[in-house]
């Protein structure tokens, strides 16, 4: 194993033994559960958000070490951050990881996403790494409808 490889385990592990923004937010604008069925991973996404800014989020996961992590990793990308900018990542991060080529460009401010380009590697765990950000997704979708009921869920497919 590389050096390299060896310090985005690391990461990945630091982020699975210590996930950030874990937790719950009491009155929060939106909660979304997001489920993948074929191996179990589960989350429970909250976030405070009004029209243009994505304020606070935090997630509960329950899975593997690449679901946490790349939940973990992904809160800590965006919170306090536009909804515009948000949305960026989100593009950024499932481009980096369902194109065939190597070539995605990550920002000063993703570099941390680069630990996870290695799950391609592993085609069965990519499901794993997108999970958090496809809740999130569905997430924004739902507070730009106005549906704030807090009632949905993700399912993976």
């Amino acid at each position: 194993m590389s050096l390299t490889d060896e310090l985005y385990r690391e990461t990945i592990l630091d982020h699975y033994h210590h996930p950030r923004n874990q937790g719950e937010l009491n009155n929060a604008t939106i909660k979304i559960e997001g489920v993948n069925p074929l191996c179990g991973d589960e989350i429970t996404l909250y976030f405070n958000a009004d029209d243009k800014t994505l304020s606070d989020v935090k997630i509960n996961s329950h899975g593997c070490s690449i679901n946490t992590a790349s939940g973990s990793i992904m809160t800590e990308c965006v919170k306090g951050q536009s909804l515009e900018n948000v949305k960026e990542v989100i593009n950024t991060f499932k481009t980096m990881m369902l194109s065939k080529e190597d070539n995605t460009e990550l920002s000063e401010e993703l570099e941390e996403l680069e630990c996870l380009r290695g799950v391609k590697k592993y085609p069965v765990r990519i499901k794993c790494a997108l999970l958090p950000w496809n809740t999130l997704q569905q997430g924004l979708e739902r507070l730009s409808s106005g549906k704030t009921d807090n009632q949905d869920q993700y399912v993976e497919k």
